[in-house]
Parts: structure tokens; C-alpha cells; sequence
């Protein structure tokens, strides 16, 4: 496969294992893919903020030369920060998204590029784990004090059990028309605008580096990982992805605890 050019990856349950490390075998295989002249593409539901250890650990960071596809697709950057592509959630949107929240009584955040919002005064205890994790500081914000401030994406954030019974609810389809959903882990359900993904955040990326789908190779695990594994020319589920991802890989790699991106990747080298 040496027509690859551009390795997209995702970060949780992919580049990184459970303890949240990448590999010795992952980070060497993707030492010699850029070696190679491979472009590798961090593509994460986390905004930049999120991504930073990684791309400071595998020497992507703060380059005009080297991207990453953020807030499931929402945003396309390079990793100095210049955004090449960002698509917004529009406020009546967002306003009928919070809605949901409180007559499903779902704990709910919003976020911007450089901070996340919320209009309860007693955080979530994923709200925060969130805010940890995307290093981004979190500030309390009524729905109407929203009205302008950028909306990058919006976040179910509750108990896995809680939350998967709470979406299945028939007023989420009622905004399947208006925005896009997408599960990332067994405790967000995030909401993108209409027709914003992984999938359609890489196809961008692709057309500004002027790359085919026979270049890209995508790896992920999640159901947001989906749509960039199928647009993608070689498409590489974990072995600990959902099934509805694995439906839609060319192949299936080990999982994040058994170097499963660093041993997929050593194939197309």
C-alpha cells in the first residue's frame, strides 16, 4: 500500500491504550510512517487542547505543515492553530438541543473552541472529567448569555445505562434533520452540525492536501470513527471497536492494549 499518504487516527481506545500511553510499537510504527513521508492526522471528537501531549509526544505540535481534525470534524486546523475549516451548531439548535436535556434530565455542555459551557450551576461528574481531559476550563452560561458565543459542538454527558436509554427517545430523531449525532464513548453522545463528522472533516482535509481516498488509511474504535473508516481508501477498526464500526473497516487490527494501531500501520509500510 505504499500509495498511502496520510494516516488519520483517533486517540482514545486507537493511538492510545485503557491507560491512556501510546505504545512503544505504536509510536515506533508511526515514527517510520513519517519517515516515510506519511503525513499522520490526529482526528479526535476533542478540540486542539485535547490532542497537545499527543502531538508534543510524536513531534506534530505547533506546525504550519501538520493538521488535525477536531471536535469530531467539526473543526479542521493546523497544529499551530489556524483553522482551515470550522463549522458551527446554530443558537435555535442549540437551544432546542438544551431543551431535550432538561425534559430528558440529561446532564448537557456545549463547547467552543477554547472553553465549555454549561447552564447548570452543579456540574456533571462527566462535565468535568470532560474538562480534564480536553484541558478546557468550564463556565456557567444561561441559554440566552449563548447567543454569542460560537458553538462548536454539544455533549449528552450521563451514566452509560442512563444515557443510552435516554437517546433512544423520538426527540433526538426529531433533530436528525438538523444536526448529527454521534456516540463517542459509553458516556457522551455529542451533537455536530448537520452533516459534520470524522468522515466529512477528513474528506476536507483531503481536498485541501489534494489527496485521493486511495491515500488515507483511517484507525478508530467508536462509532464517530465510522465515517472516516469507510470515506478512507484503507479503513482499520480496532479490535475493541463497537461492531458497527468493524462492519465498516477493511480490516480489523488488535485492540489498543495489544499495539493494534502500530501493527496495522506496519502493514501499509
Amino acid at each position: 500500500m505504499s500509495e498511502i499518504k496520510l494516516i488519520a487516527i483517533d486517540i482514545d481506545g486507537t493511538l492510545v491504550n485503557s491507560k491512556k500511553q501510546i505504545t512503544p510499537r505504536v509510536k515506533s510504527a508511526i515514527k517510520k510512517a513519517q519517515e516515510q513521508g506519511i503525513k499522520i492526522v490526529i482526528a479526535t471528537g476533542r478540540p486542539l487542547s485535547g490532542a497537545v501531549q499527543y502531538l508534543d509526544e510524536l513531534g506534530l505540535n505547533k506546525q504550519d505543515d501538520q493538521y488535525v481534525i477536531s471536535f469530531n470534524g467539526a473543526v479542521v486546523e493546523t497544529t499551530n492553530g489556524k483553522v482551515l475549516r470550522k463549522k458551527e451548531i446554530k443558537y435555535e439548535d442549540y437551544v432546542d438541543l438544551e431543551a431535550i436535556s432538561r425534559k430528558l434530565d440529561l446532564h448537557f455542555h456545549t463547547v467552543g473552541l477554547n472553553r465549555i459551557y454549561t447552564a447548570e450551576r452543579d456540574l456533571g461528574h462527566y462535565t468535568i472529567y470532560n474538562s480534564r481531559i480536553v484541558k478546557l476550563e468550564v463556565s456557567y452560561r444561561t441559554q440566552i448569555e449563548m447567543k454569542d458565543i460560537p458553538i462548536i459542538k454539544c455533549m449528552y454527558v450521563d451514566e452509560p445505562h442512563y444515557l443510552d436509554e435516554q437517546i433512544k427517545n423520538p426527540l433526538f430523531e426529531m433533530m436528525t434533520d438538523r444536526v448529527t449525532f454521534s456516540k463517542t464513548e459509553p458516556f457522551y453522545y455529542e451533537v455536530t452540525a448537520k452533516d459534520t463528522d470524522k468522515g466529512t472533516g477528513l474528506k476536507a482535509l483531503a481536498e485541501y492536501l489534494k489527496l485521493g481516498t486511495e491515500n488515507i488509511m483511517a484507525l478508530g474504535d467508536e462509532a464517530n470513527d465510522a465515517t472516516m473508516i469507510e470515506y478512507a481508501g484503507f479503513g482499520v477498526a480496532m479490535g475493541n471497536a463497537v461492531e458497527a464500526t468493524k462492519n465498516k473497516a477493511d480490516f480489523v487490527a488488535d485492540d489498543c492494549d495489544h499495539d493494534g494501531a502500530g501493527k496495522a500501520i506496519e502493514m501499509i509500510l
